[in-house]
């Protein structure tokens, strides 16, 4: 039995894994989970002891193929509860995240499939982000680039938000921002905000927003492309 902090760990490490590549430096760990670097050099030695990852010196840490496998269960409990709280228990989606959290150490086996048959298998959670299958094979991720690397003029799709600041998603939510709204980039301005058109309303995005907004273009930019 892996304690709830070891399932923790992996989920982080996976993430960085799959956001910057391996090997994860111990730093990086830390920031992602708001500890210190001491506590988390601790938790790799037993991580590493256990066969979950696998540690090179000065370098970092990487999954094994033991330790992704156990990444990616804890990882589709969490989507598939994110996805079961915003509906069928009405939570908003900057409340689901926390709830799915203390929740996903703590399903079976056939608690995770009666919810995925209940949910009809989706695809993606309530902020884009895929949902991987009963197969446990890494999801798939679309091709998709941050709203800030986009010029003037572009028409883009929202794919997918981030679930880890609240108050971003309430911003995002308030201005009815959310995977699937279709906008186009009208200006980047000087003062470090993004205005774009969502349905002839001008929406105006903050620069740390743009920065984190993941999109693709839409399928009529593509095909002008």
């Amino acid at each position: 039995m892996l304690s709830d902090v070891m399932e923790d760990y992996l989920k982080a490490i996976y993430a960085l894994q799959r956001e910057h590549g391996p090997p994860v430096r111990t730093s990086a760990i830390a920031d992602y989970l708001d500890v210190t670097p001491p506590t988390v050099t601790s938790m790799v030695e037993k991580l590493e002891d256990r066969g979950l990852v696998e540690r090179e010196k000065y370098k970092g840490v990487e999954l094994t193929a033991e330790g992704e496998t156990v990444a990616i269960e804890v990882l589709r409990h969490h989507r598939l509860l994110e996805a079961f709280l915003a509906d069928h228990l009405d939570y908003e989606w900057d409340e689901v995240h926390d709830e799915a959290d203390a929740l996903e150490h703590h399903i079976s086996e056939e608690f995770e499939a009666r919810l995925a048959q209940k949910l009809g298998d989706p695809a993606v959670d309530p902020h884009g982000d895929p949902i991987p299958g009963e197969d446990l094979e890494p999801p798939e991720e679309t091709d998709t680039d941050v709203l800030a690397n986009h010029a003037e003029g572009d028409r883009v799709v929202v794919a997918r938000v981030s679930d880890r600041d609240e108050e971003e998603l309430r911003y995002l939510a308030d201005a009815g921002v959310e995977p699937g709204t279709e906008m186009e980039l009208v200006e980047r301005a000087p003062i470090g905000m993004f205005v774009v058109r969502i349905d002839d309303e001008l929406v105006h995005l903050p620069e740390r927003v743009a920065t984190s907004l993941r999109v693709k273009p839409t399928e009529s930019a593509v095909g002008e492309a």
